[in-house]
Formats: C-alpha cells, structure tokens, sequence
C-alpha cells in the first residue's frame, strides 16, 4: 500500500431505516456516501502527496537501475553516478513489478521486469535490451509469473509461474538466447528458483508453504531429477539458499534447531555437505537475519538483521567469515543489498521515518556512503518531520509470569499545546505476518504535522521479527488473541496523559483490513470510526474466493475452512456475522482486481453493516488490486480518508485546523 492512514469515528445513533446511498463514478473510481473533497484539504495533502522514494533494483555496468515514480506509476530508471540524472527506461501505464537486472559475466545489456494489468497480479515477465531498448516478452502472457532469476553467466533463466494447471506454481527455466521455456519442477504448491550453481549444471530450489514452514531442494538441469535436502526438525524457516562461491557449499537463512536445540530467531548459516562443516554465523545476534547477497568474486557477503524494527547491515569476508569494518549508515530499514559488477562496492536502499527510500553506495575498502538518490520530499520541511518512538505495552497474557510486551512504533505530533488531548490512529499491518517498521509514511506527517493526530503501529502477536513463538501465537484458532492486543492497546492509551482515548481509530490493510472490522465488532464503544482497506470479512468466502494458487498458503495460516471444527471457528470470528456489533463509523475501500482478497468481501461487509443502519463510505476502483498504486487513486483515496478523519475522529473540536 502506497501510503498508511487511521481512524476513529463518532459513535452513530440507532437508526431505524437503512439512507439512500448516494454513488458517484468517475472514470474507474466508484464512490459511494463520500462527500466531495473539499479544495482547500486537497491542497494542503498536496504537497505529501508528491513524495516519492527509489529503491534500488540492481546494477547495470557502472550504473544503477532504480525504481520510481515520477509520473502515475513506478517505472524503471537509470543513474550513472552519485546523485546524478535520473534516466526513465520504461513509461508503462501499470507499475513494474520484480526487476532482475543481467549479471556482470554474461553479454546481455538490460533487465527482466514484471508487470501486470489492473492489480490482477498475472504478471508478464519482459526482457528490456539497453542496447535496443526493445522489449520482449518472455512468458505466456496470461499466467501468474514471478521469481526472475538470471544464472551467474546470463545463458540461464529461470522463474516461477502457474502455467501448467493455474493452481500450482513451478519452476521453470529457458536458455535465454532462444527463449524457449521448460518447466522444471511439477511437485505441486508452491516453488521458487533460489541460486544457480555456478557451473550452471544445478538450480537451488525451495517450496514455501508458510511463514514458518519451507523445504530446499536441487535440481540436476540436464536431468530435471530434484533432490530434497533435509530439513533439521522436519519443519523450519528458510529462505535466500545461495551457493558458496567455491561451488561447494551453500549459504542460507534458517531457524532449524541447532545440536537439537530449537532456535527462536533465523539465523544466517553455511553448510558443506561433502566436509559436513556446519555454522551458524549469527549465532550470538538474537534478531532475525533478514537478507543475505554474495559478491560476484565470492570474497564477501553482505547481510541485514532486523533488530527491533532497525536494519543493521554487515558484511563478512569469504571465506573466512571475520567481520568487514563498514562506514556507518544513518539509522533506518536497509534492503535490496546489490554488489557492483567489480564486487567492490554494495549499493543498498535506505529508508528512515524521516527520509523517504534512496539508494546508498559502501565502498567495501572503506570510506563514508555515497548518496546516490536523493528523492524529493513535495517540497515540505523535512527538519518538521515527527520520528516515531519504540514503546512496549503489556497485553492480557504472559510469559514466564511476567505480562506479554507488545511492540509498537509511536508517531507524537510535536508542539501540543499544553493540557491538549490528541487524537489517535492505530495502524495495523497486514501479512498476518508483515511487521510495521520506522520508515518514511507521509501520511503519518500529514496527521503529526497538519492535522494534530498521533498514530501508533502495533507489531501484534503473529508478527514476524519476533522470533518463532510470536509468530505463531495468531495461528489457527487463536486468530482473535491478535484482536486482543488492540484491546490492550486501548487500555494503553487510556493511561497516556497526552492520548485522548475517547478520539481513537483503526486503520489496516488486507489482513489489517480484518483487524479493523475485528477491532470494530469487539470494541466499537471504544473506537470511534475505522478504514478496511481489501480487508477480509469472512475467512470462509474468503478462502474460497480467493485466487487457487494462493488458497493453500492461506490455510497454512489461518486454518481450512473444509475442516468443520476450524470452520465453525471461523464462523464464530468472521465479522460478516456480527457487522450488527460494528457501530463505529466504517470506510471500506477496494480493489476490483485483487486476487488476494475478492472484492466480493468488502461488498458483503458494506451491504450488512448498512443493513443494520449504519452509513458505510465505500470505494472501489476498477483498474487496482491488492492495494492502490496509481497515483490519481492514491491520492484520491488518501484525501477521502483525511476526510474521513476531519469529520469522525477529530470532529469539531479541531476540524479543519492545523498543528504547528
């Protein structure tokens, strides 16, 4: 999602007789019951609105290939030098997906990108040729494709698509030179290429069945014979299998037991089977490993560990392991970790809750990081901008007698006057097992700085980044101890002098968007208003309309509806069947295209919440998915929802002002 907004609202008066809706349409936005945008709101969010960041998509020779948007959508760009011209390479009305720029060993000149149409994400993997700059595609044009992934001297392609039944996702693999697909891995689930040998005779693959399940494999390409390494516990974490650059060995990210001692945090390993050598090279970090990338030349790995919510990055000497002495990095998210083609330098995206996303270059000799973006901030003040705080709040259970601590992110509008109660918007991240971090959210600014509002991001149970216990704590039919966590969350505010508990809202997306209308079903005497954002409102119609290839992920999760006993759960939880307890204010907003959520669940949960007499504002675009991407919608949407705010979480007694 582009940007993050939160609510509260009014509580509404009983009605006895459902309002005629009023519905606009205007292009392919549907609005229905949202008041015109005031010109003077539209103005003043303006200037937030035309932030952007570029995050770092790979290297190409000497340059950098970049994603941003300077137009209605991300696009691929190029720069040649720090803080240098910003070259646009595609003008694509849909954004671009995955960009998997050509190695540094072969002779291809360009990048593979995805893009699909409308949010449907059915992306289309195409070939950019720098030289040229033709594109070509490279996959069927209507199956779900995804996973590019070059072999180290360019002659390979491999990636996952659900071609072959449209339910499955294999792996499948070409020779890049004559474009002629093959697919490799049939097992069935879900597949994803990982690292080719550096011979090019082998593929690292790996089945994903949840967050805390996945099974590695390798597959012989002369062959197609797949073999499957063992997983230590019989079920584990792992992610980002890479070959040892000395062909021998692998590197890789698990939370497999260790000397039969089960590990809470996925720590970064290497293995050589043909010595048996074994380490665990994180092993005294008690933060989750996050990323890993190997230069080209095999003499350094780079990797980031998420400490809290802050990306650390490190860099270790091959093969020896020792630690890389790095200039430091301003604080924030550090992600997409590349190697230039001459492996001595790393570029990296660096995000901070006052910057929005750029690209940094370390020099692996030594030396300050070079600043290669420097992305535009709408001409606001960043000096103004509000950085949250890490607080900690006890829930209702505990652990080992003491009370659970959730984390959260606090966003303090600065300069209250004095004896002032501020406003709150609660947050909540989607996934289940996403987790909110301290990075740049113009939203967030817009209501410190503008608005007066305060948002807190809570990191529920479920989370991932705090350990595997946590993790799963929302699993299955414990989904509601994640709701409680709000509760606890209200009962935090209520005791912060400076929060006005009786001005409270909840704001999510996807999984977020089911917490909100949960929030709203448990607590609605406590919360004034909420935005659902391609949320679920029933977890049976839910994973059953949602798209085949994904319908199993989701059971892993959330459980399987086929069951009578976790059905009977989710009919218990689901908040279609209790949207008589929502009476709080509620705005729903969609997708038409989104094949995570249908948009059938936002259309069911207005139509039974308004059946009760409640008012619903309700959006829905026919040209997004999953979220909204395209500039106009975002904006858009993003000024309804301050809206929204004005009149049901600040309502009269700071409708319209400003905080400075």
């Amino acid at each position: 999602m582009s940007a993050l907004l939160l609510a509260i609202a009014l509580p509404a008066a009983a009605q006895t007789a459902t309002p005629p809706v009023a519905r606009e349409q205007v292009g392919t936005r549907t609005s229905e019951q949202i008041p015109a945008l005031p010109p003077a709101l539209v103005e003043q969010l303006s200037r937030y609105q035309n932030t952007r960041g570029a995050t770092l998509a790979g290297w190409s020779g000497d340059c950098i290939l970049i994603s941003t948007r300077f137009a209605e959508t991300a696009q691929a760009h190029r720069v040649c030098e720090p803080m240098g011209m910003r070259e646009q390479l595609t003008f694509y009305p849909e954004p671009l997906a995955a960009i998997e720029a050509a190695p540094p060993r072969s002779r291809l000149d360009g990048f593979v990108f995805g893009k699909d149409v409308g949010g449907n994400e059915f992306w289309q993997l195409h070939w950019f040729d720098l030289k040229t700059r033709e594109t070509t595609l490279l996959t069927d044009g209507k199956a779900r494709n995804q996973g590019p992934l070059f072999s180290h001297d360019g002659t390979q392609f491999a990636w996952s698509s659900t071609a072959r039944n449209g339910k499955d996702t294999d792996v499948w693999v070409m020779d890049f030179a004559a474009h002629k697909p093959r697919v490799l891995v049939t097992q069935g689930g879900q597949w994803n290429a990982m690292d080719f040998s550096h011979d090019g005779r082998e593929l690292l693959v790996m089945k994903y069945v949840s967050a805390a399940e996945s099974y590695p494999g390798v597959v012989d390409l002369a062959t197609g014979k797949l073999t499957m390494f063992p997983v230590d516990g019989g079920k584990a974490s792992l992610k980002d299998f890479k070959y040892s650059p000395d062909g021998r060995g692998v590197y890789y990210i698990s939370d497999e037991p260790v000397d039969g001692k089960a590990q809470e945090f996925l720590t970064l390993r290497h293995h050589d089977p043909k010595t048996g050598k074994f380490e665990v090279l994180t092993a005294d970090t008690p933060w989750d490993v996050a990323d890993l990338a190997i230069a080209d030349d095999g003499r350094h790995l780079a990797y980031t560990t998420n400490e809290d919510g802050i990306y650390q990055l490190h860099v270790l000497a091959l093969p020896s392991h020792k630690e890389v002495k790095l200039a430091q990095l301003p604080v924030g998210v550090v992600v997409n970790l590349g190697f230039s083609p001459d492996s001595k330098r790393l570029a990296v995206t660096l995000n901070s809750a006052t910057s929005p996303s750029d690209v940094y270059v370390l020099d692996l000799r030594g030396g300050a990081p070079t600043r290669w973006t420097r992305s535009e901030v709408g001409g606001l003040d960043a000096s103004k901008f509000v950085a949250p705080t890490l607080v900690h709040y006890p829930t209702f259970d505990a652990v080992d007698g003491r009370p659970r601590m959730i984390p959260a992110f606090y966003y303090r509008p600065a300069n209250v006057p004095a004896g002032k109660k501020i406003p709150v918007v609660i947050n909540i991240h989607g996934g289940p097992e996403g987790q909110s971090l301290p990075t740049f959210n113009p939203t967030a600014q817009f209501l410190a700085n503008e608005l007066g509002v305060a948002m807190l991001l809570p990191n529920v149970r479920g989370s991932e980044g705090y350990g595997k216990t946590y993790l799963g704590l929302d699993n299955a039919d414990k989904r509601e101890d994640s709701v409680k966590d709000i509760g606890a969350l209200l009962d935090w505010i209520a005791t912060q002098p400076e929060l006005d508990a009786s001005r409270v809202g909840v704001y999510g997306g996807s999984y977020g968007g089911y917490m909100v209308l949960a929030s709203l079903m448990h607590y609605s005497e406590r919360i004034r208003a909420g935005v659902d954002i391609v949320g679920i409102s029933h977890f049976g119609t839910f994973l059953k309309n949602t798209e085949s290839y994904r319908r199993d992920l989701r059971r892993a999760e959330y459980g399987d509806e086929r069951d009578p006993a976790m059905a009977q759960v989710f009919e218990a939880i689901s908040p279609l069947n209790h949207a008589d307890r929502i009476r709080a204010k509620l705005f729903v907003a969609q997708g038409k295209n989104d094949p995570r959520v249908p948009y059938t669940e936002a259309e069911q949960i207005v139509k039974a919440v308004r059946a009760n007499g409640q008012p619903v504002w309700y959006l829905l675009f026919d040209d997004e998915g999953h979220g909204f991407r395209k500039k106009t919608n975002v904006d858009y949407f993003n000024a309804a929802t301050m809206l929204f705010w004005q009149q049901n979480l600040i309502g009269n007694d700071a409708a319209g002002t400003t905080a400075k």
